[in-house]
Protein backbone atom coordinates (compact mmCIF):
# COMPACT_ATOMS: atom_id res chain seq x y z
CA UNK A 1 0.00 0.00 0.00
CA UNK A 2 1.65 3.43 -1.02
CA UNK A 3 1.17 6.31 1.49
CA UNK A 4 0.35 9.56 0.48
CA UNK A 5 2.80 11.89 1.90
CA UNK A 6 1.34 15.60 2.73
CA UNK A 7 3.83 17.55 4.92
CA UNK A 8 5.04 21.14 6.16
CA UNK A 9 8.91 22.05 6.33
CA UNK A 10 11.33 24.81 7.71
CA UNK A 11 14.51 25.92 7.18
CA UNK A 12 16.75 28.05 8.96
CA UNK A 13 19.75 29.49 7.83
CA UNK A 14 23.10 29.26 10.44
CA UNK A 15 22.93 33.75 10.65
CA UNK A 16 19.02 33.13 11.68
CA UNK A 17 19.11 31.23 14.29
CA UNK A 18 20.24 32.30 18.02
CA UNK A 19 23.28 30.11 18.66
CA UNK A 20 24.76 29.85 14.58
CA UNK A 21 22.66 26.43 14.06
CA UNK A 22 21.59 25.63 10.68
CA UNK A 23 18.29 23.78 11.42
CA UNK A 24 15.86 21.68 8.72
CA UNK A 25 12.72 20.30 9.90
CA UNK A 26 9.19 18.97 8.71
CA UNK A 27 6.36 16.88 9.75
CA UNK A 28 6.10 13.70 8.06
CA UNK A 29 2.10 13.43 7.64
CA UNK A 30 1.00 10.30 6.52
CA UNK A 31 -2.50 9.19 5.15
CA UNK A 32 -3.72 6.95 8.14
CA UNK A 33 -2.94 8.28 11.71
CA UNK A 34 -1.48 5.39 12.79
CA UNK A 35 1.65 3.65 10.72
CA UNK A 36 3.99 2.55 12.85
CA UNK A 37 7.40 4.39 12.90
CA UNK A 38 10.86 2.97 14.42
CA UNK A 39 14.05 5.56 15.49
CA UNK A 40 17.09 3.46 15.12
CA UNK A 41 21.01 4.10 13.61
CA UNK A 42 22.23 2.43 10.36
CA UNK A 43 25.96 1.00 10.95
CA UNK A 44 28.38 2.43 8.08
CA UNK A 45 29.81 -0.04 5.62
CA UNK A 46 33.14 -0.03 3.72
CA UNK A 47 33.83 -2.48 0.49
CA UNK A 48 30.36 -4.16 -0.07
CA UNK A 49 30.30 -4.90 -3.47
CA UNK A 50 26.91 -5.66 -5.05
CA UNK A 51 25.16 -4.12 -2.30
CA UNK A 52 21.34 -3.03 -3.43
CA UNK A 53 18.13 -1.56 -2.50
CA UNK A 54 14.57 -2.80 -4.19
CA UNK A 55 11.63 -0.59 -3.56
CA UNK A 56 9.13 -2.96 -1.80
CA UNK A 57 6.64 -0.34 -3.68
CA UNK A 58 6.94 0.44 -7.10
CA UNK A 59 9.59 -2.06 -8.33
CA UNK A 60 12.55 0.45 -8.56
CA UNK A 61 15.82 -1.11 -8.11
CA UNK A 62 19.48 0.41 -7.98
CA UNK A 63 23.04 -0.93 -6.85
CA UNK A 64 24.94 0.99 -4.02
CA UNK A 65 28.07 2.31 -3.36
CA UNK A 66 30.52 0.03 -2.01
CA UNK A 67 31.12 2.25 1.56
CA UNK A 68 28.33 4.16 3.18
CA UNK A 69 28.20 6.76 6.08
CA UNK A 70 26.39 5.59 9.20
CA UNK A 71 23.04 7.34 9.50
CA UNK A 72 20.35 7.18 11.55
CA UNK A 73 16.42 6.82 10.28
CA UNK A 74 12.72 6.73 10.84
CA UNK A 75 11.03 4.11 8.89
CA UNK A 76 7.99 2.80 8.48
CA UNK A 77 8.00 -0.64 10.78
CA UNK A 78 5.78 -2.69 8.26
CA UNK A 79 8.47 -1.38 5.34
CA UNK A 80 7.04 -4.73 3.34
CA UNK A 81 3.54 -3.28 3.16
CA UNK A 82 4.58 0.08 3.47
CA UNK A 83 7.51 1.15 1.81
CA UNK A 84 10.77 2.37 3.82
CA UNK A 85 10.33 5.74 4.27
CA UNK A 86 13.13 6.17 6.16
CA UNK A 87 12.27 10.59 5.91
CA UNK A 88 14.76 12.03 8.20
CA UNK A 89 18.19 11.46 9.43
CA UNK A 90 21.86 12.65 9.87
CA UNK A 91 24.76 10.50 9.21
CA UNK A 92 28.27 10.71 10.22
CA UNK A 93 29.55 13.63 8.61
CA UNK A 94 27.14 15.66 10.04
CA UNK A 95 24.94 16.21 6.93
CA UNK A 96 20.79 16.11 7.74
CA UNK A 97 18.45 15.15 4.99
CA UNK A 98 14.51 15.11 5.21
CA UNK A 99 12.36 13.90 2.34
CA UNK A 100 10.33 14.20 1.22
CA UNK A 101 7.47 17.25 1.04
CA UNK A 102 5.28 16.00 -1.72
CA UNK A 103 5.13 19.43 -4.21
CA UNK A 104 2.83 19.04 -7.31
CA UNK A 105 4.12 20.23 -10.77
CA UNK A 106 1.47 21.42 -13.29
CA UNK A 107 0.31 19.32 -16.26
CA UNK A 108 1.48 22.00 -18.84
CA UNK A 109 5.06 20.63 -17.56
CA UNK A 110 4.31 16.87 -17.05
CA UNK A 111 3.29 16.34 -20.45
CA UNK A 112 6.62 16.85 -21.76
CA UNK A 113 8.67 15.66 -18.99
CA UNK A 114 5.88 13.00 -17.26
CA UNK A 115 6.43 11.11 -14.20
CA UNK A 116 8.45 7.92 -14.26
CA UNK A 117 6.42 5.19 -12.86
CA UNK A 118 9.26 2.89 -11.38
CA UNK A 119 11.43 5.78 -10.30
CA UNK A 120 13.09 6.81 -7.66
CA UNK A 121 10.36 7.71 -4.83
CA UNK A 122 9.93 8.68 -1.61
CA UNK A 123 10.24 5.47 0.14
CA UNK A 124 13.76 4.91 -1.49
CA UNK A 125 15.21 8.17 -1.89
CA UNK A 126 16.99 8.51 1.98
CA UNK A 127 18.39 4.65 1.54
CA UNK A 128 20.27 5.93 -1.93
CA UNK A 129 21.39 9.33 -0.44
CA UNK A 130 22.45 10.00 3.25
CA UNK A 131 24.98 7.44 3.39
CA UNK A 132 26.93 8.82 0.94
CA UNK A 133 27.03 12.78 0.89
CA UNK A 134 29.75 15.01 2.70
CA UNK A 135 28.13 18.48 2.46
CA UNK A 136 24.38 20.06 1.62
CA UNK A 137 26.10 21.52 -1.54
CA UNK A 138 27.08 18.11 -2.82
CA UNK A 139 24.35 16.49 -1.79
CA UNK A 140 21.67 18.36 -4.28
CA UNK A 141 24.52 17.49 -7.23
CA UNK A 142 24.54 13.64 -5.89
CA UNK A 143 20.43 13.09 -5.56
CA UNK A 144 20.57 15.24 -9.00
CA UNK A 145 22.09 12.87 -11.25
CA UNK A 146 20.25 9.82 -9.49
CA UNK A 147 16.33 11.65 -10.48
CA UNK A 148 18.32 12.55 -14.36
CA UNK A 149 19.20 8.92 -14.29
CA UNK A 150 16.38 6.68 -12.59
CA UNK A 151 13.29 9.49 -13.12
CA UNK A 152 10.63 10.05 -10.75
CA UNK A 153 7.52 8.81 -9.92
CA UNK A 154 5.95 11.63 -8.31
CA UNK A 155 7.08 15.16 -7.34
CA UNK A 156 9.39 15.37 -3.94
CA UNK A 157 11.32 17.96 -2.44
CA UNK A 158 14.26 17.06 -0.46
CA UNK A 159 15.67 19.32 2.83
CA UNK A 160 19.63 19.67 3.01
CA UNK A 161 21.65 20.82 5.53
CA UNK A 162 25.54 20.86 6.90
CA UNK A 163 26.88 23.44 9.39
CA UNK A 164 27.06 25.83 6.51
CA UNK A 165 24.11 26.01 4.62
CA UNK A 166 20.33 24.46 4.15
CA UNK A 167 19.22 23.78 0.35
CA UNK A 168 16.04 23.40 -0.43
CA UNK A 169 15.48 20.76 -3.65
CA UNK A 170 12.25 20.69 -6.11
CA UNK A 171 12.18 17.62 -8.25
CA UNK A 172 8.57 18.53 -10.16
CA UNK A 173 8.82 16.24 -13.16
CA UNK A 174 10.17 13.02 -14.39
CA UNK A 175 13.76 14.06 -14.60
CA UNK A 176 13.87 18.18 -13.83
CA UNK A 177 14.74 20.00 -10.49
CA UNK A 178 16.09 22.50 -9.62
CA UNK A 179 17.54 23.62 -5.67
CA UNK A 180 17.61 27.02 -3.85
CA UNK A 181 20.20 27.68 -0.44
CA UNK A 182 18.66 29.39 2.07
CA UNK A 183 20.47 32.83 2.54
CA UNK A 184 22.29 32.77 6.68
CA UNK A 185 19.78 35.26 7.68
CA UNK A 186 16.64 33.64 6.17
CA UNK A 187 14.27 31.31 6.77
CA UNK A 188 11.51 29.33 4.93
CA UNK A 189 8.06 27.45 5.63
CA UNK A 190 6.75 24.93 2.90
CA UNK A 191 3.75 22.83 2.20
CA UNK A 192 2.58 20.72 -0.45
CA UNK A 193 3.65 23.60 -3.24
CA UNK A 194 6.43 24.78 -5.84
CA UNK A 195 7.63 27.34 -3.48
CA UNK A 196 10.93 28.36 -5.29
CA UNK A 197 10.21 31.66 -7.10
CA UNK A 198 12.84 34.05 -9.15
CA UNK A 199 15.79 31.85 -10.56
CA UNK A 200 19.61 33.76 -11.09
CA UNK A 201 21.15 31.65 -13.10
CA UNK A 202 24.07 33.56 -13.05
CA UNK A 203 23.99 32.60 -9.15
CA UNK A 204 25.67 29.30 -8.91
CA UNK A 205 26.43 29.92 -4.90
CA UNK A 206 22.62 30.04 -4.49
CA UNK A 207 21.04 27.95 -7.42
CA UNK A 208 21.74 24.72 -8.87
CA UNK A 209 19.69 23.05 -11.57
CA UNK A 210 19.15 19.69 -13.87
CA UNK A 211 20.83 20.05 -17.25
CA UNK A 212 18.73 21.30 -19.39
CA UNK A 213 15.96 23.15 -17.30
CA UNK A 214 16.23 26.08 -19.47
CA UNK A 215 16.29 24.97 -22.38
CA UNK A 216 13.16 22.56 -21.83
CA UNK A 217 11.29 25.39 -20.65
CA UNK A 218 12.26 27.40 -23.84
CA UNK A 219 11.20 24.94 -25.92
CA UNK A 220 7.89 23.63 -24.74
CA UNK A 221 6.90 28.04 -24.13
CA UNK A 222 6.12 27.26 -20.67
CA UNK A 223 7.11 30.68 -19.14
CA UNK A 224 4.20 32.91 -18.62
CA UNK A 225 5.60 35.67 -17.34
CA UNK A 226 6.68 38.51 -19.81
CA UNK A 227 10.19 39.19 -17.09
CA UNK A 228 12.07 36.68 -15.03
CA UNK A 229 12.02 32.96 -14.77
CA UNK A 230 10.13 32.26 -12.14
CA UNK A 231 10.01 28.34 -11.17
CA UNK A 232 6.74 28.70 -9.23
CA UNK A 233 5.09 29.96 -12.27
CA UNK A 234 6.15 27.48 -14.63
CA UNK A 235 6.29 24.60 -12.72
CA UNK A 236 3.90 24.81 -9.93
CA UNK A 237 -0.13 24.69 -9.29
CA UNK A 238 -2.45 27.23 -7.59
CA UNK A 239 -5.92 25.39 -7.60
CA UNK A 240 -8.48 25.26 -4.79
CA UNK A 241 -6.80 22.75 -3.28
CA UNK A 242 -3.84 24.69 -2.57
CA UNK A 243 -5.94 27.74 -2.01
CA UNK A 244 -7.54 25.51 1.27
CA UNK A 245 -4.99 22.59 1.67
CA UNK A 246 -1.26 24.12 1.54
CA UNK A 247 -0.99 27.78 1.23
CA UNK A 248 -2.48 28.74 4.57
CA UNK A 249 -0.19 26.89 6.36
CA UNK A 250 2.57 28.67 4.80
CA UNK A 251 0.55 31.72 5.78
CA UNK A 252 0.77 30.82 9.49
CA UNK A 253 4.51 30.24 9.43
CA UNK A 254 4.75 33.76 8.19
CA UNK A 255 1.72 35.05 10.37
CA UNK A 256 4.28 33.51 13.79
CA UNK A 257 7.30 34.97 12.18
CA UNK A 258 6.71 37.95 10.72
CA UNK A 259 3.51 39.34 12.33
CA UNK A 260 4.04 42.83 10.87
CA UNK A 261 2.90 41.17 7.65
CA UNK A 262 -0.59 41.54 6.42
CA UNK A 263 -0.60 38.84 3.88
CA UNK A 264 -3.64 36.88 2.56
CA UNK A 265 -3.65 33.08 3.66
CA UNK A 266 -4.89 32.30 -0.39
CA UNK A 267 -2.28 33.80 -1.69
CA UNK A 268 -0.24 32.37 -4.26
CA UNK A 269 2.43 34.83 -4.10
CA UNK A 270 3.70 33.92 -0.57
CA UNK A 271 7.60 34.45 -0.53
CA UNK A 272 9.93 32.00 -0.37
CA UNK A 273 12.70 33.23 1.33
CA UNK A 274 11.74 35.45 4.74
CA UNK A 275 13.67 37.67 7.32
CA UNK A 276 12.08 37.82 10.87
CA UNK A 277 12.91 40.49 13.35
CA UNK A 278 14.16 37.84 15.90
CA UNK A 279 16.54 34.52 15.57
CA UNK A 280 15.24 31.14 16.11
CA UNK A 281 15.21 28.61 18.29
CA UNK A 282 14.20 24.40 18.15
CA UNK A 283 11.96 25.38 20.18
CA UNK A 284 10.01 28.17 17.23
CA UNK A 285 10.54 25.57 14.93
CA UNK A 286 8.33 23.28 17.10
CA UNK A 287 5.26 25.68 17.95
CA UNK A 288 5.10 26.31 14.37
CA UNK A 289 5.05 22.22 13.29
CA UNK A 290 2.83 21.80 16.61
CA UNK A 291 0.41 24.55 15.90
CA UNK A 292 -3.08 24.03 14.20
CA UNK A 293 -3.83 28.47 13.77
CA UNK A 294 -3.76 29.20 17.09
CA UNK A 295 -5.52 31.98 18.46
CA UNK A 296 -7.01 32.49 15.10
CA UNK A 297 -10.20 31.73 13.53
CA UNK A 298 -9.25 28.48 11.57
CA UNK A 299 -8.52 27.09 14.86
CA UNK A 300 -10.35 23.79 15.09
CA UNK A 301 -9.98 23.68 18.40
CA UNK A 302 -11.01 27.10 18.56
CA UNK A 303 -14.78 28.74 19.20
CA UNK A 304 -15.24 30.36 15.62
CA UNK A 305 -18.02 28.70 13.48
CA UNK A 306 -17.48 25.20 11.74
CA UNK A 307 -17.10 27.66 8.31
CA UNK A 308 -13.80 28.80 9.85
CA UNK A 309 -13.08 26.36 12.46
CA UNK A 310 -12.43 23.95 9.18
CA UNK A 311 -11.92 26.04 6.51
CA UNK A 312 -8.07 25.48 6.41
CA UNK A 313 -5.46 22.14 7.10
CA UNK A 314 -3.65 22.50 10.50
CA UNK A 315 0.22 21.87 9.93
CA UNK A 316 0.29 19.62 13.32
CA UNK A 317 -1.76 16.58 12.57
CA UNK A 318 -2.96 13.49 14.44
CA UNK A 319 -1.52 11.27 11.08
CA UNK A 320 2.42 12.93 11.49
CA UNK A 321 4.22 9.84 12.14
CA UNK A 322 7.61 12.14 12.65
CA UNK A 323 8.38 16.02 13.09
CA UNK A 324 11.69 16.47 13.39
CA UNK A 325 14.52 19.53 13.71
CA UNK A 326 17.66 18.67 12.52
CA UNK A 327 20.35 20.76 14.35
CA UNK A 328 23.45 21.90 13.08
CA UNK A 329 25.50 23.80 15.70
CA UNK A 330 28.32 25.82 15.58
CA UNK A 331 29.42 26.74 19.20
CA UNK A 332 30.19 23.15 20.29
CA UNK A 333 33.18 20.40 18.39
CA UNK A 334 32.27 18.90 15.58
CA UNK A 335 31.88 15.26 17.02
CA UNK A 336 29.43 16.81 18.84
CA UNK A 337 27.55 19.39 16.24
CA UNK A 338 24.17 17.31 15.23
CA UNK A 339 21.28 16.88 17.04
CA UNK A 340 18.12 15.40 15.83
CA UNK A 341 15.04 16.85 18.02
CA UNK A 342 12.59 13.84 17.64
CA UNK A 343 8.63 13.77 18.06
CA UNK A 344 6.75 10.71 17.37
CA UNK A 345 3.24 11.61 19.04
CA UNK A 346 0.99 14.88 17.94
CA UNK A 347 3.65 17.38 17.63
CA UNK A 348 0.85 19.22 19.45
CA UNK A 349 1.08 17.70 22.70
CA UNK A 350 4.18 15.76 22.17
CA UNK A 351 7.84 16.60 22.80
CA UNK A 352 10.67 16.99 20.85
CA UNK A 353 13.36 15.08 22.26
CA UNK A 354 16.67 15.88 21.39
CA UNK A 355 19.25 12.65 20.33
CA UNK A 356 23.08 13.40 19.37
CA UNK A 357 23.54 11.72 16.35
CA UNK A 358 26.83 10.51 17.02
CA UNK A 359 25.78 7.40 18.75
CA UNK A 360 25.92 3.53 18.03
CA UNK A 361 22.44 2.90 18.41
CA UNK A 362 18.96 4.13 19.76
CA UNK A 363 17.13 3.04 22.77
CA UNK A 364 15.32 -0.12 22.14
CA UNK A 365 11.82 1.99 23.28
CA UNK A 366 12.50 3.97 19.64
CA UNK A 367 14.30 1.42 17.17
CA UNK A 368 11.99 -1.71 18.29
CA UNK A 369 8.29 -0.33 17.83
CA UNK A 370 5.32 -3.10 18.02
CA UNK A 371 3.08 -2.76 15.00
CA UNK A 372 -0.11 -2.61 17.28
CA UNK A 373 -0.48 -0.94 20.36
CA UNK A 374 0.16 -3.05 23.65
CA UNK A 375 -0.30 -0.59 27.06
CA UNK A 376 2.37 -3.24 28.76
CA UNK A 377 5.34 -2.36 25.90
CA UNK A 378 8.04 -0.41 25.98
CA UNK A 379 7.65 1.51 23.05
CA UNK A 380 7.78 5.03 22.38
CA UNK A 381 5.38 5.53 19.28
CA UNK A 382 2.75 4.24 21.09
CA UNK A 383 3.65 6.31 24.36
CA UNK A 384 3.43 9.19 22.46
CA UNK A 385 0.63 8.74 20.82
CA UNK A 386 -1.14 7.40 23.87
CA UNK A 387 -0.75 10.50 25.70
CA UNK A 388 -1.46 12.85 23.23
CA UNK A 389 -5.31 11.57 22.01
CA UNK A 390 -5.77 11.82 25.92
CA UNK A 391 -5.10 15.64 25.88
CA UNK A 392 -7.20 15.73 22.90
CA UNK A 393 -10.37 13.72 24.47
CA UNK A 394 -10.64 16.95 27.25
CA UNK A 395 -8.77 19.47 25.20
CA UNK A 396 -9.89 22.45 26.97
CA UNK A 397 -9.67 20.69 30.63
CA UNK A 398 -6.29 19.26 29.73
CA UNK A 399 -4.08 21.55 27.68
CA UNK A 400 -3.11 23.72 30.13
CA UNK A 401 -1.71 20.66 31.67
CA UNK A 402 -0.33 19.83 28.52
CA UNK A 403 1.60 23.42 27.85
CA UNK A 404 3.20 22.93 31.73
CA UNK A 405 4.55 19.49 30.83
CA UNK A 406 5.83 21.17 27.76
CA UNK A 407 7.24 23.69 28.96
CA UNK A 408 9.44 21.63 31.60
CA UNK A 409 10.08 19.06 28.63
CA UNK A 410 12.07 21.89 26.93
CA UNK A 411 13.77 23.63 30.19
CA UNK A 412 14.46 19.82 31.29
CA UNK A 413 15.98 19.03 27.90
CA UNK A 414 18.17 22.41 27.86
CA UNK A 415 19.46 21.68 30.80
CA UNK A 416 20.66 18.32 29.99
CA UNK A 417 22.15 19.05 27.07
CA UNK A 418 24.21 21.79 28.21
CA UNK A 419 25.44 19.41 30.94
CA UNK A 420 26.44 16.97 28.15
CA UNK A 421 27.85 18.78 25.93
CA UNK A 422 30.42 20.31 28.90
CA UNK A 423 31.24 17.06 29.42
CA UNK A 424 31.62 15.67 26.24
CA UNK A 425 33.90 18.15 24.87
CA UNK A 426 36.60 15.93 27.15
CA UNK A 427 36.10 13.19 25.08
CA UNK A 428 37.02 12.03 21.21
CA UNK A 429 36.60 9.13 18.62
CA UNK A 430 34.49 5.99 20.23
CA UNK A 431 34.77 6.89 23.61
CA UNK A 432 32.69 9.85 23.29
CA UNK A 433 30.17 8.29 20.75
CA UNK A 434 29.77 5.76 23.43
CA UNK A 435 29.56 8.55 25.86
CA UNK A 436 26.77 10.18 23.45
CA UNK A 437 24.64 7.00 23.37
CA UNK A 438 24.44 6.56 26.89
CA UNK A 439 23.27 9.99 27.87
CA UNK A 440 20.68 9.71 24.81
CA UNK A 441 19.39 6.55 26.99
CA UNK A 442 19.17 8.66 29.87
CA UNK A 443 17.44 11.50 28.02
CA UNK A 444 14.64 8.83 26.66
CA UNK A 445 14.43 7.60 30.44
CA UNK A 446 13.84 11.10 31.83
CA UNK A 447 11.33 11.88 29.10
CA UNK A 448 9.58 9.12 29.59
CA UNK A 449 9.07 9.37 33.34
CA UNK A 450 7.88 12.68 32.77
CA UNK A 451 5.15 11.55 30.23
CA UNK A 452 3.87 9.08 32.28
CA UNK A 453 3.43 11.77 35.50
CA UNK A 454 1.15 13.62 32.88
CA UNK A 455 -0.69 10.83 32.11
CA UNK A 456 -1.50 9.53 35.51
CA UNK A 457 -2.36 13.28 35.93
CA UNK A 458 -4.86 13.45 32.96
CA UNK A 459 -6.36 10.36 34.18
CA UNK A 460 -7.20 11.33 37.66
CA UNK A 461 -9.00 14.37 36.15
CA UNK A 462 -10.64 12.37 33.76
CA UNK A 463 -12.12 9.95 36.14
CA UNK A 464 -13.47 13.23 37.87
CA UNK A 465 -14.76 14.18 34.72
CA UNK A 466 -16.87 11.63 33.92
CA UNK A 467 -20.64 11.66 32.93
CA UNK A 468 -21.53 9.29 35.20
CA UNK A 469 -20.66 11.30 38.43
CA UNK A 470 -23.35 11.72 40.50
CA UNK A 471 -23.59 13.92 44.36
CA UNK A 472 -25.68 12.31 46.53
CA UNK A 473 -27.04 13.56 50.39
CA UNK A 474 -24.11 12.24 52.31
CA UNK A 475 -26.81 11.41 54.98
CA UNK A 476 -28.93 9.30 52.44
Amino acid sequence: MEIERACTSMLVGKDASIDGSVMIARNDDTFLPLTPQRFYMHPAWHGEKGKKIKSWLNGFEMELPENGYRYNAVPNVDYKKNGYYEESGINEKNVAMSATESTYGNERTLAFDPLVKDGLDEDCIVNVTLPFIDSARQAVQFLGKLISKYGSPAGNSVLFADKNEAWYMEIVTGHLWLAQRIPDDAYAVVANEVAIQQVDFNDTENFQWADGIQEFVEEHHLNPDKEGWNFRHIFGTFNEKDRHYNTPRVWYGHHLFNPELDEDPESGELPFIMRANHKFTPDDIEMYLGSHYNETPYDPMGHADDADKYRYRPIGLNRTQNSHVLQLRNDVPEEQQAIMWLCIGYPEFSPYIPFYTNANDTDPSFSQTPLEMDVDADSAYWLYRHMSMLVESHYSKFVQDNTDYLIECRRVNRKMIAEIDKEAAKLHGAELTEFLTQKNYEIVATMKKMTKELMNKLIMKGIELSKFTFNMDKNL
